[in-house]
């Protein structure tokens, strides 16, 4: 690298004149241990093929350089493409990066940003796991999952709700019905031929309307003073309904299969967050991110909608395999991920599941183990395909049921219904449900089972309790929640500072990567390169 000298130059302060006598060398003044240093080398490794592709032409500042500075920044916990500027032309430090080159504004790091790193982020997250992979810094055996919700850039107050769009929508096109019926009388045109009207009849009566107007050589008028013609206010009124109509598919549209979306920024999804400074649950624009951590490292990341994680996995796992050149045997994950369709296709894709299973805790109870309603307490004759209940009451299979779920996955459940819980002295305490308004009397043990879920819960929970899925429980709570505290905490980032999910995606991964060397420059100056696990303290 070529040094970077400052040449004689007078500086004026206070009236006096000041003059920088000695040629300054950069690299003398930067510590051997800053991480600038290993930033620029780390750079310099880089693959950036896809990133070089977005410029049709590069003026003097390289992509390269532009990168540097930009994790630079963020390794620092500064955002702002204005301090970034600002930065550029003070600190010795984003000097040394820019090797002599004019400093940017902060309209071109914005642009570089938006424009050139979101299309190409994932691809570079990909390149800088590649080669922590390479140095022996990750493991690539196994990855801990798992998630938080930051919020987005969007007002508070500029919710869209799902239910109240379709509710509106249903009531206009009762409205919009009657209209047309009032129309055909009040003008003796016929539309519809029969019971259901539909968009196309909506459409006739507008064309219909606007001939009368024409064969009747009626002029619409407006302002005060003037009286509306009965045809002005019915083809007003129709138009009305009209783009009402427009206004409420446009949003049902945007909402997709989510239930809210905000004005500001039409990708974040209203969600309950932990921050909550009011202390009622409020409801603000998010969004999920999702952190793949192994040995410490942020190897991959997603963001989505969606408030809850358990749909979030399998596109985690496809996005990470589909750009990382290895692929990770243990899927450790907390009981948030828990799922038959989860653990199915952790199966079929050859890796291994350790996921919390969601009553784990719950079960070491007393209470809970002491629950004769349960349908863990409860015996299970696998010969027979029955359960025998404390009464010695028999439980067989009535019929099986078929649900799906918001991913388009059909699970089966079988129904086992009791022979007789009359008189059963048990009952009160077998039987639960306190909102039902059968009568506890009346009523008889029912089992919902999932067969499928239940021995893939079983197999996992061999797993999480052997002394390898101890280590990993203790190691994805230290790692994922880790990665996740020095993201809000340590780098002070409580809510992002782009709009749209593709831009939220590309500030994400700048954020992993600033980590990630952070990380890095840390493990060398403690000497813990190349350790993958905390290791299990013994009593």
């Amino acid at each position: 690298m070529q040094k970077t000298k400052l040449t004689h130059k007078n500086y004026t302060l206070n009236g006096g004149i000041y003059q920088l006598k000695l040629p300054l060398n950069i690299e003398t003044i930067i510590p051997e241990n800053d991480s600038v240093r290993l930033l620029s080398q780390f750079v310099e490794g880089m693959d950036l093929t896809d990133l070089y592709s977005t410029y049709e032409r590069i003026n003097s500042l390289s992509p390269r350089t532009l990168l540097k500075i930009v994790l630079y920044s963020y390794m620092n916990g500064d955002y702002s493409s204005r301090s970034i500027e600002q930065n550029c032309k003070r600190d010795i430090n984003f000097m040394y990066l820019l090797e002599g080159c004019t400093p940017p504004d902060h309209a071109t790091i914005a642009r570089f940003r938006k424009i050139h790193f979101a299309p190409c982020s994932k691809r570079i997250l990909a390149e800088v796991s590649n080669i922590l992979y390479d140095l022996g810094e990750i493991s690539g055996e196994t990855i801990f999952i798992d998630g938080t919700k930051i919020e987005a850039n969007a007002n508070k107050y500029t919710f869209v709700w799902k239910k109240s769009v379709t509710k509106n929508q249903a009531k206009l096109l009762i409205k919009l019905a009657i209209f047309v019926d009032e129309c055909e009388n009040l003008y003796g045109i016929e539309i519809v031929h029969g019971d259901t009207v539909k968009i196309k009849h909506i459409k006739k009566l507008c064309k219909k309307l606007y001939a009368i107007k024409e064969t009747s050589d009626i002029r619409f008028v407006h302002g005060i003073g003037r009286r509306k013609s009965l045809l002005q206010k019915s083809i007003e009124t129709l138009e009305g309904y009209l783009s009402k109509l427009k206004e409420y598919n446009h949003k049902l549209h945007l909402c997709g299969k989510r239930n809210s979306y905000s004005k500001t920024d039409n990708d974040a999804t209203f969600m309950r967050l932990k921050e909550d400074a009011m202390g009622n649950g409020q409801l603000k624009p998010a969004f999920n991110l999702q952190h793949g951590v192994d040995s410490e490292y942020i190897t991959w990341l997603t963001i989505g909608p969606q408030p809850t994680d358990t749909t979030m996995l399998i596109p985690f796992l496809k996005d990470a395999e589909q750009h990382l050149k290895f692929k990770y045997k243990n899927i450790s994950a907390d009981a948030g991920y828990e799922s038959e369709e989860n653990y199915l296709y952790i199966e079929a894709n050859d890796q291994i599941a350790f996921i919390k299973p969601a009553n784990y805790e719950i079960s070491k109870t007393r209470k809970y183990r002491n629950d004769i309603g349960k349908i863990e307490n409860i015996e299970y004759d696998e010969v027979s395909d029955l359960y025998i209940c404390k009464n010695n009451k028999k439980l067989r299979a009535d019929h099986i049921i078929h649900s799906k779920s918001k991913t388009g996955y059909v699970s089966e459940k079988t129904i086992y219904k009791c022979e007789c819980c009359k008189g059963c002295p048990y009952k009160s305490e077998c039987i639960k449900g306190n909102n039902c308004k059968t009568p506890i009397e009346d009523r008889t043990k029912v089992l919902q089972v999932a067969k499928t879920f239940i021995k893939q819960r079983k197999a996992d929970l061999g797993r999480i309790i052997s002394d390898e899925g101890a280590l990993l429980r203790m190691n994805r709570s230290i790692q994922a929640e880790g990665s996740f505290g020095d993201l809000k905490q340590d780098m002070h980032f409580r809510r992002y500072l782009s709009k749209g999910a593709s831009n939220v995606l590309a500030e994400s991964i700048l954020l992993a990567i600033a980590r990630n060397i952070n990380k890095l420059h840390n493990k060398i100056q403690k000497g813990k390169t190349g350790t993958h696990l905390f290791k299990l303290k013994s009593a």
